[in-house]
């Protein structure tokens, strides 16, 4: 009885409800537990006397926030209709008639905007056991100024107010509620009083937080900007999590996204073993397990001295590697781009123009072994491009095309149509790092090109970096990395400069032993090269990976670890926790020496225009 009457008691808020799905299965799955209940306490001849009082939980327990209109009403609309539904299983479980009619109870679902009003004028914090629900994902980059505006007032990170996607606005409000706070608050909040009544005089509830987000708050420079937050403004610890995985719904045309779900709770309240669930493959089944303490990258953090630690995105390397930057960006409403055939054709018209086309570069073109050509019309003399009219009609179109600009850079740039944006022109071999990379591949395709190939935006490039270096990163250890500090498009991974590259903590070992993985990087260029037929995804697929090429990373694999600690890592935590561990000792600025290892000697850096 004592636990059919706590069902009864409580109390749910969903700030961002939509037509009420969270609402109504929350109010399904707990009268289906009271059901289980209710067989175990009765049976047979006493259900005459208890037909009228046999479920106590109602509709009016559950409360929501919502823009719109009409979702307000469909959100309350089939809350009674699923009570409806759950009353005549009832009935039909014990062969008695169970009703609620007329209807005396309602659910609260209030039409607002949950940015711009106070939940505790909704539902009193002391009287909320569970605020949980799905908020808009919007990007920094797709959000409109007013949510910009919105963002921006309540983290209260500055003038720029970071890139912190929408979602993240739920967060830190629920943190406020939670705490029993009158909400927006731009300042830390006293520690919450346990002791302290509700307005009705019973003893406050301890309210527990649980979204769906998109998994990019817990990868890449967000976490930096947001975390921080949680754990110290509002004093907030991760009680469960579900790391990423697939959802989506089943509809037509409907695309599935890639979410993370996160259980939070005030550090006093905080579970001794919190439970993480994780995915192998991100649309399959969770594996779980229990962890002292849970990491804002969703891992075990038991390990480190700081379980709240961040890496924070910073412009320079500070490993001492050489500077890894992205590679050119034309902006010419693709005028000077060509594939094989717009080439062909091309120079059919316009044969003279042949030594101002080069082989132009990005992710797709590296990866897949796809061909594109860019016009490089920098260094071209004004009597060569008087003498090509196709040549000058593409500038006059690229001109045209950059003075209808609302840019003020672009529009300056209309005056020069023969430059780049952003101009990388390398004058040795360069490494190139795809921006993006499928998931589903063991390692990045990091390789190697020559001029007079050109880089695009979509590529990331370094020039003097090593074989050691590209040893280093092809491992298993800056693969761990990239999949847990950087961030990612849709499940791939995505290769942030400033915090993936620049951030990687190096093995703490001198120059001349890392000499050592000269040959081990040789090894993985000739695998490669004795399979020239087959595209660098196609021997990175991992189904169709060759047993040569796979040899040859596990060799750089087992040396790179040899280099962190003698013992083999077992597991990608156990990678990264060590990873970590050396991340915070890196701030101190690093020896000479040990950057020497990574730069044969200082060149000239690539021509590069902003």
């Amino acid at each position: 009885m004592g636990f059919q009457r706590k069902l009864g008691e409580l109390a749910f808020l969903d700030p961002a409800c939509g037509c009420g799905n969270f609402l109504i299965i929350a109010y399904r799955e707990l009268r289906r537990l009271e059901l289980e209940v209710l067989k175990e306490l009765y049976a047979g001849p006493m259900l005459d006397t208890l037909a009228d009082r046999m479920s106590v939980i109602d509709v009016d327990q559950f409360h929501g926030i919502e823009m719109g209109e009409f979702p307000v009403r469909i959100a309350e609309t089939a809350l009674w209709m699923m009570d409806h539904i759950m009353n005549n299983r009832l009935s039909l479980e014990f062969g008695q008639t169970y009703t609620r009619i007329p209807l005396r109870k309602s659910p609260n679902i209030v039409h607002a905007d949950a940015l711009e009003i106070s939940w505790e004028d909704v539902l009193p914090s002391g009287r909320c056991d569970f605020v949980f629900g799905n908020p808009p994902f919007v990007g920094a980059k797709f959000q409109s100024p007013d949510q910009r505006a919105q963002i921006r007032r309540i983290a209260d990170l500055g003038k720029g107010g970071g890139t912190l996607d929408y979602v993240t606005a739920w967060f830190l409000l629920a943190g406020e509620y939670v705490r029993g706070s009158e909400i927006p608050s731009t300042a830390s909040a006293a520690p919450f009083d346990e002791s302290s009544p509700s307005e009705s005089g019973a003893p406050r509830k301890q309210a527990r937080i649980g979204f769906v987000a998109t998994n990019s708050i817990t990868q890449g420079e967000q976490v930096a900007q947001f975390w921080p937050l949680i754990f110290d403004r509002l004093g907030l610890e991760i009680a469960f999590a579900h790391r990423t995985f697939a959802w989506g719904s089943d509809a037509r045309g409907v695309a599935k996204v890639h979410v993370v779900v996160l259980g939070m709770t005030r550090a006093a309240d905080a579970p001794s073993n919190r439970r993480l669930f994780s995915y192998p493959d991100v649309k399959g089944d969770a594996e779980e397990s229990l962890h002292a303490t849970i990491s804002p990258y969703l891992f075990d953090a038991g390990g480190l001295a700081n379980p709240h630690l961040v890496v924070r995105e910073t412009a320079q390397p500070l490993n001492g590697w050489p500077p890894l930057f992205s590679g050119s960006q034309p902006i010419d409403n693709g005028h000077y781009i060509f594939n094989a055939d717009e080439r062909t054709d091309f120079l059919e018209s316009e044969p003279a123009a042949a030594r101002f086309l080069r082989p132009y570069v990005g992710a797709r073109e590296h990866i897949q072994g796809r061909t594109r050509w860019i016009l490089a019309l920098q260094d071209a003399e004004p009597a060569e491009l008087a003498s090509m009219p196709s040549v000058v009609e593409r500038m006059q179109a690229v001109r045209a095309y950059r003075a209808k600009s609302k840019r003020k850079s672009t529009l300056a740039l209309a005056r020069y149509p023969r430059r780049y944006n952003v101009e990388v022109l390398p004058t040795e071999r360069f490494l190139v790092v795809p921006e993006v990379s499928s998931e589903r591949r063991e390692y990045v395709p990091i390789g190697w090109l020559e001029p007079p190939a050109i880089p695009s935006n979509k590529v990331r490039i370094a020039e003097g970096a090593t074989k050691p270096l590209f040893a280093l990163l092809t491992s298993a250890m800056h693969m761990a990395w990239l999949r847990q500090i950087g961030g990612r498009l849709k499940s791939d991974y995505s290769y942030g400069i400033g915090i993936v590259y620049n951030t990687f903590p190096p093995p703490p070992v001198e120059s001349e032993v890392l000499e050592r993985l000269t040959p081990l990087a040789d090894a993985v260029l000739s695998a490669r090269a004795a399979h020239s037929g087959s595209t660098l995804a196609e021997l990175y697929d991992p189904d169709f990976m060759p047993v040569d090429l796979r040899r040859a990373h596990q060799a750089i694999d087992r040396a790179v670890e040899r280099l962190y600690r003698r013992r083999r890592f077992q597991t990608e935590s156990e990678r990264l926790e060590h990873l970590l561990g050396l991340y915070e000792q890196m701030q101190a600025p690093i020896s000479v020496e040990a950057a020497r290892g990574f730069r044969r000697r200082r060149r000239r850096r690539p021509t590069r225009r902003r």
